[in-house]
């Protein structure tokens, strides 16, 4: 296995990204599979990665400002590094310029040498100007997101956000009632805090695979509770799970439901579905049933119809993602003004083909992670026009500048008898 720097790692895995269009999560799991790091360089590396992709409009702010012509995409991604470590890691100006300078051929080694000890002597100066940038610069956001948040939560709120989804996000993991209780828990796993108001969850200082292995957990944000609360699902009930991989809230139902009923989990992409299969499986939850179907294609699988109709219906349906942009930090650069309602006709075709499969007066809990009303309140609107049997019983948002976890929204639908 070859033996490669946390910088090397990381210059490779920016360069696979912008080249092949990746998601970083991919690429950089990829990139990991072909080396041998230690823990710290392998941190270090991560760190690096996605520091850059978080502050990419930033970090090309300053490089114009310390090289006016213009620059190699590949020379590019050099100078990124090394720019996040003088101005964001604070390394050491000799250690930084040292190891990034020889990521680069020897005849552009020069070059890199002379803009990043530039860049060093004038530190305060451009820390300056970058912080009198806009703010879509500064947080280094696309300025049409900004722009829509700005107006949708007002500017204080809007650069909350920016600011949030250039942290590095807490892990937190939900803890399994179906084979350990939250007392147990937190003695066997010291690391770990049960969160205030939210017992069934906890946050890890340092994440212990066994806790993930045998079961005991699953790696959650809190935030995904909102969907699977609005659903309420009772034990004994038939429950349709219509986009359920990677298995999260699906799992959170088969828990409150105490293993005890039917629940129907379907998925389009079938490599998701055998993750769900999995993770799955280590929780201990017996009662889901893996399907692949496609919503907006397929006709409805025997296994499916033969279980209908269903008390409760969850649509967790696929979005933009601007909720969670914290965890999946390059999400931002793959998006479009269009976007918002290229998704929006999707999630439409996805709950009209699941609602006939509800029961009378059964539950349909639509949700994401987006924080788009296209994607949210506008999809609910469209339903309740077309479906007259449907009244709206509750509506929520989580709002990460608010709330304090990710962004997410989910509103309960009840069908008249």
């Amino acid at each position: 296995m070859a033996r490669l720097s946390a910088r090397q790692i990381a210059l490779g895995a920016l360069r696979t990204w912008r080249r092949e269009r990746r998601f970083a999560d991919s690429v950089i799991s990829r990139s990991f599979a072909k080396t041998d790091l230690t823990k710290s360089d392998r941190a270090f590396a991560l760190e690096l990665f996605y520091g850059v992709l978080r502050n990419l409009t930033l970090l090309d702010f300053w490089i114009g400002c310390v090289r006016a012509s213009r620059i190699d995409v590949d020379l590019r991604d050099i100078l990124r590094l090394g720019l996040y470590q003088l101005f964001f890691l604070e390394t050491a100006q000799h250690a930084a310029v040292f190891e990034t300078v020889a990521l680069a051929p020897k005849k552009q080694r020069g070059a890199i040498n002379g803009l990043l000890r530039a860049a060093g002597r004038r530190r305060e100066e451009l820390l300056s100007r970058g912080n009198a940038q806009p703010l879509f610069v500064r947080t280094s956001h696309p300025q049409f997101l900004v722009t829509r948040w700005q107006q949708h939560f007002g500017d204080k709120n809007a650069e909350a956000l920016c600011k949030w989804n250039n942290l590095p996000p807490p892990v937190y993991g939900r803890i399994n009632r179906l084979k350990i209780d939250p007392e147990n828990f937190v003695q066997l796993y010291p690391s770990s805090r049960v969160l205030a108001g939210n017992p069934d969850f906890v946050e890890f200082d340092d994440l212990s695979t066994k806790a993930l292995d045998s079961g005991h957990s699953y790696i959650q944000d809190p935030s995904t509770v909102l969907a699977c609360q609005f659903l309420d699902p009772k034990p004994g009930e038939k429950i349709l799970d219509a986009c359920a991989a990677p298995g999260g809230k699906t799992g959170y139902i088969a828990e409150v439901m105490q293993d005890h009923g039917t629940i129907m989990a379907c998925d389009r992409d079938l490599e998701r579905l055998e993750t769900l299969k999995h993770n799955v499986t280590r929780l201990g939850a017996g009662i889901i049933h893996p399907v692949g179907h496609d919503w907006t294609r397929d006709r409805l699988p025997k296994e499916i119809a033969f279980v209908a109709p269903f008390d409760r219906i969850l649509v967790d349906a696929p979005c933009s993602n601007t909720g969670v942009m914290r965890r999946r930090v390059d999400v931002r650069w793959r998006l479009t003004q269009a976007d918002f309602k290229r998704m929006q006709t999707r999630q439409l075709e996805i709950v009209r083909a699941a609602l006939p499969l509800l029961k009378a007066n059964g539950v349909l809990v639509y949700s994401t992670c987006s924080l788009e009303p296209e994607e949210n309140e506008h999809v609910v609107r469209r339903i309740l026009a077309e479906i007259s049997s449907l009244r709206l019983e509750a509506e929520r948002y989580s709002l990460p500048f608010r709330d304090g976890f990710d962004g997410a929204y989910a509103a309960k639908l009840v069908q008249s008898a």
